[in-house]
């Protein structure tokens, strides 16, 4: 029978290209996923990441092998790999963003000990997807994602596809297509079996059908389940309630010996873009509302395991209010994909690349992406669009219509996309996926019309940055979802971006961050992620943000005139301390089609006459009942330093991590934006903290990771920082 086994601890690195006789003893052990090289931040050099290093794991099988094949399944490296076993070459793979296996079967000394070698270069490869011209982000390097050691018999499961039809009837139909492999010299006989599980586990539906796989050869057999009139199997997959399913498939031979078996979850729901304009999930007209994501994170690049991914997922849906999330530009980790599954968060995702489209060799990698981007994920209920086509590159009329053919043979059952920054672009694809940076939303030429980006280096901003800038960033992303929202032939907008992030020299700030994120790299906000969290309904909980840091001086013209306050409540009470100055609405005439419209408070300026500046108070209310409120203190002083994990218990498997959050707060707690003091942090027990240390804070807000080590045990971390009392938590390791 199958087994699947992690394979991330006990590797070896070594920061460059080793002899194969270089001793052990020169190598660094790791867990995986690893980055190449811990950074600052900001203020590094690209080139820093880009080398070449050798990773290797000595090991023995887990389990005897039994006459399986066994492989080694990589989900990523950084940016071409070439594998050894025990000395032999397996080949190499090129690109960092798709997985990648190899059969290491008959090279293993099944009863001693393997050594597994990784010849990884991290240098940006102009034959390599997505270089070969400017790039506006960074790959940074290393094995960042997970690697799993694979025992399959050699007549062996190689895919499932799980098709959905007529989900809004009565009786909804799952095909469910299953690819056999076979590696023997002979032709193989196998009985498939499926069984449809419903989301309580329990309750199931079975078929079975047959197959004849030739020797050394695929074939492929749909099973199919019609008729599902049982009320287990007709629940839909929406974002409210993302209910999903399991299929399990199991095969065997004509003497019903059980010779292989795997599972994949799958959700009932139907995902259409129309040529109306608009957008359809499970026949209800839905107004698309999100931001892309980047997949790297400060220090560890794009290094993050399982929790940092889910987390992410959680930020864009829970906190910004999201209904979908673009994967700019490139696949992205399985564990955020499954995040996105398991919380009802749409996804667009495509290939890599940016502006840039390469020779035959180049597009050939770039066409396998697709490939291995819809094979490994065309089974996510959450993903409803393929984009195939790289990042706003020129036309090619010929590469992209092989890449849209590809995808469509590959995955009948969803459309596909073209990011282009230019409105005349050759329309190949089914919907017209479009970066609009006019300042408003440009009127389509084509439909269905997707609005992939907006804003983002138009105006870059800083948590410390002067406050109308801070609150101008808000209002454009502001601007242009009410514009979006109210045209019937716009499917809707995802804003660039969720996060800030770093890039290469030709862009960004002049500590290579892009500051283009509605919230700074460490995923804490700026005021335009009080916007998009507004948009929340208030039944999932209510939302009262105020644009200000409430000072005298920071805006050109002093004042807070007028107040922009962020909120989905009906309606907002304003009190300096206990003097009231007004009970307001929603401006519905400037934002007439958005959810919850910002509110728009004029006439601060008498407040800040002589004795009148006070703490800033605010009640919201829904239905006519307080359920929220805010305050803002006018003093402006450090009152504390917080530190906050976002996880009180991590796993001890040597990878697993979470964001340690500091803040210097005003007396209700509130981040100051214009400290810089350095906060300095100790630790103690079985995890360490990646970032620097100390950390001259900057926004009044930072984070750093804490990461288990292989032990069980109590951790705590004590941060320091001038004329304001200690402060400690602890993390719990198990």
């Amino acid at each position: 029978m199958r087994t699947v086994r992690p394979f991330n601890d006990g590797w070896l690195f070594l920061a460059a290209d080793a002899a194969p006789d270089q001793p052990d003893s020169e190598f660094d052990p790791i867990t995986l996923p690893h980055a190449n090289i811990i950074l600052p931040h900001h203020n590094f050099d690209n080139l820093e990441y880009q080398f070449i290093s050798t990773y290797r794991k000595r090991f023995r099988l887990p389990e005897p092998r039994d006459g399986r094949r066994v492989y080694v399944d990589f989900d990523g490296a950084m940016i071409a790999s070439t594998v050894w076993i025990n000395s032999h070459n397996l080949g190499d793979y090129e690109g960092g963003f798709t997985p990648f296996s190899f059969d290491i079967t008959d090279y293993l000394i099944e009863n001693g000990e393997n050594l597994l070698s990784v010849r990884l270069d991290s240098t940006e490869r102009p034959d390599i997807p997505p270089y070969g011209n400017e790039v506006d982000y960074l790959t940074f390097g290393g094995i960042y994602r997970d690697v799993w050691l694979r025992y399959v018999e050699p007549c062996h499961i190689k895919d499932i596809f799980v098709r959905t039809k007529d989900v809004l009837t009565d009786t909804p139909i799952v095909e469910v297509d299953v690819t056999i492999k076979n590696q023997t010299a002979e032709t193989c006989e196998r009985s498939v079996y499926v069984d449809l599980y419903a989301p309580d586990g329990e309750h199931h539906i079975d078929r079975k059908e047959t197959l004849t796989i030739p020797a050394q050869s695929e074939a492929t057999v749909t099973v199919l389940f019609d008729n599902l009139r049982q009320k287990y199997f007709q629940q839909r997959w929406t974002l409210d309630t993302p209910v999903l399913y399991r299929a399990d498939v199991n095969i065997q031979k004509p003497n019903r010996t059980e010779t292989d078996g795997t599972s994949v979850k799958f959700g009932l729901r139907e995902a259409h873009f129309d040529k109306d304009g608009s957008f359809y999930l499970n026949g209800e007209k839905l107004k698309l509302r999100g931001l892309n994501r980047h997949q790297t994170y400060p220090y560890i690049g794009a290094a993050a395991p399982k929790r940092l991914q889910e987390k992410d997922a959680d930020i864009v849906k829970f906190e910004l209010g999201c209904n979908i999330v673009r994967t700019s530009h490139y696949p992205q980790s399985p564990h955020f994909l499954n995040r996105c599954d398991e919380i009802g968060l749409l996804v667009f995702e495509e290939i890599p690349g940016w502006q840039f489209i390469g020779d035959d060799d180049w597009q050939g990698i770039s066409l396998r992406d697709v490939q291995a981007m819809i094979e490994r994920d065309r089974n996510h209920p959450s993903i409803v669009l393929w984009g195939v086509r790289i990042n706003e590159s020129p036309d090619n009329t010929a590469f992209y219509t092989r890449s849209n053919e590809l995808a469509h043979r590959l995955d009948p059952t969803r459309q596909t996309g073209g990011v282009r920054n230019f409105i005349t672009s050759e329309f190949l694809e089914d919907v017209f996926t479009y970066n609009d940076f006019s300042k408003s939303v440009i009127d389509p030429i084509h439909t269905p019309h997707f609005v992939t980006e907006f804003n983002g280096h138009m105006f870059p901003t800083k948590t410390w940055d002067q406050e109308e800038r801070r609150v101008e960033h808000a209002l454009r992303h502001a601007q242009i979802q009410n514009k979006a929202a109210g045209m019937d032939k716009v499917v809707g907008a995802i804003g660039w971006c969720a996060f800030d992030y770093n890039t290469h020299r030709e862009f960004g700030s002049g500590d290579r961050i892009c500051y283009h994120g509605v919230m700074d790299m460490f995923r804490l906000p700026k005021f335009a992620a009080f916007f998009y969290e507004s948009q929340l309904s208030p039944s999932i909980r209510p939302v009262l943000r105020a644009a200000t840091s409430w000072t005298r001086g920071d805006r050109s013209e002093g004042g807070v005139d007028p107040l922009f306050i962020f909120s989905n409540c009906d309606e907002i009470e304003v009190f300096t301390e206990e003097a009231l100055v007004g009970k307001y609405t929603p401006d519905r005439e400037n934002f007439p089609h958005l959810p919850h419209p910002p509110y728009k408070i004029d006439g601060m300026m008498p407040l800040w006459n002589p004795g009148r500046f006070r703490d800033l108070r605010l009640v919201g209310y829904v239905n006519g009942q307080a359920v929220i409120e805010q305050q803002i203190a006018s003093d402006g002083l450090p009152y504390a330093l917080v530190l906050e994990p976002d996880d009180v218990e991590l796993n001890a498997d040597g990878a697993d991590m979470t964001r340690l959050v500091f803040k210097i707060v005003d007396k209700f707690g509130n981040p100051l934006p214009f400290t810089n003091q350095p906060v300095t942090f100790e630790t103690n027990g079985p995890a360490e903290l990646i970032g620097e240390n100390p950390f001259a804070i900057m926004g009044g807000q930072a984070a750093l990771f804490v990461k288990a080590r292989h032990e069980p045990g109590e951790v705590t971390i004590t941060a320091k920082t001038m004329r304001l009392p200690d402060v400690t938590t602890s993390i719990t390791i198990k």
